[in-house]
């Protein structure tokens, strides 16, 4: 008796030790830095080694602190940057300084985890219609919603609120939200699946998704479903969303599972093709099947990309047309670079010398620079002094 229990003993021990390492595993990032603290010279790491191929240098400066989990960013002009706070706020900065006064404020929105104020975006004609839209959470705990809202800018306020899109599943984790334009001038939603991993799969719903629409809400006459907003399906949680300058190729960065839901790791990126599935919950990692649209490379362990960027390569000519995406649990920016204009596949990446913490929005300002945001007060970070930032890269 006592030596059957010492070995079921034996067994809990081992199989919690070896859960335990996986969990921990979602904290390191994988990729080497290749220079110090946010000033260096790049190059690209493949297989874990620094290839050195470009020579652009750069370094980092400070353009905005204090503010609450930064969730997307959009400028307005050359001189106006807005900020959505994922606690429910819209911020300005305006000539370089941070306004006071919100621009909007979100009574509606929770901010429990992961859901909240979170993605935002320009309509193509903003400079004659001025319409700004926001995805956001609604509801309580026990049932939780995205929506995403039109607004008018009339530069010291948000007016003329329309919901153009309503009840796309939510919940305190895997709320997706970003959202953006495409050359083809439609709102591309990404949506995650609210951790009902099931829907992913169904058509029906619109969890775990990347939607297409008009800019008034309407359905699309060539969407790949009648009638439906779905355009891609089988996501996890799709956290950043962009366009090749040249091919008009669709890229995305997606969560992979974080234990609960699967082995951690698992994070994609993925060129999406209308109509195309995939695989989330059937498949992750390495895995795949016949029917299913395989990662252009997957990160284990994660990473947590939580946006995208295709540089258009106005000032760092080396780094044109090259992805760029915030990393939170890998606490950086990351490079990665593709082998041709279609995106068809990776020829290497690199994590930037960087370090702020925890990264979510990457975009390219009106200047050529690349801004990004820290999210080290989301809970799950260690704020540092002035946190949380808004910092640019600029030459030299």
């Amino acid at each position: 008796m006592k030596r059957t229990i010492f070995l079921l003993l034996f067994l809990l021990i081992a199989v919690l030790g070896i859960k335990t390492i996986d969990y921990f595993a979602l904290f390191k990032p994988k990729i080497i830095p290749t220079t110090n603290s946010g000033v260096g010279q790049s190059g690209d790491v493949l297989d874990n080694k620094v290839v050195s191929s470009t020579k652009q240098t750069y370094h980092v400066e400070k353009f905005a602190e204090g503010l609450e989990v930064p969730w997307s960013m959009v400028f307005t002009d050359p001189n106006r940057l807005l900020i959505a706070e994922r606690p429910g706020r819209i911020r300005v900065v305006n000539n370089g300084v941070l306004e006071p006064k919100s621009l909007h404020i979100f009574s509606e929105v929770p901010n429990k985890s992961e859901e909240g104020l979170m993605g935002m975006a320009l309509d193509p004609d903003y400079g004659s219609n001025k319409f700004v839209y926001v995805c956001l959470a609604y509801g309580d705990a026990k049932k939780l919603a995205d929506k995403i809202v039109r607004f008018r800018d009339r530069g010291d306020r948000l007016v003329e609120a329309t919901v153009i899109l309503d009840a796309i599943p939510a919940a305190q984790y895997h709320a997706g939200c970003r959202i953006a334009f495409g050359p083809d001038k439609k709102l591309y939603i990404t949506t995650g699946e609210a951790t009902q991993k099931e829907i992913a799969q169904d058509i029906q719903s619109l969890g775990g998704k990347i939607l297409r629409i008009n800019n008034d809400g309407s359905i699309p006459s060539d969407n790949p479903f009648k009638n439906s907003p779905v355009f891609s399906y089988g996501h996890r949680n799709p956290q950043g969303i962009a366009w090749h300058p040249k091919s008009g190729v669709l890229i995305s960065t997606e969560h992979g599972p974080s234990v609960f839901d699967g082995p951690a790791g698992g994070d994609e990126i993925n060129k999406i093709e209308k109509g195309k599935n995939y695989g989330w919950p059937l498949v992750s990692h390495d895995t795949n099947k016949i029917g299913l649209v395989a990662p252009l490379i997957q990160f284990t362990p994660a990473v947590a990309p939580a946006s995208a960027l295709i540089y258009g390569g106005a000032v760092f000519k080396e780094w044109k047309n090259q992805l760029f995406f915030g990393g939170l649990k890998g606490e950086g920016i990351y490079r990665v670079m593709f082998t041709n204009d279609n995106a068809e596949k990776i020829q290497s990446y690199e994590k930037l010398g960087i370090d702020v913490g925890r990264v979510r929005e990457v975009i390219e300002g009106p200047d050529g620079y690349i801004y990004f945001s820290t999210s080290n007060r989301d809970g799950r970070g260690n704020p540092r002094k002035g946190d949380d930032m808004v910092y640019r890269i600029v030459p030299g």
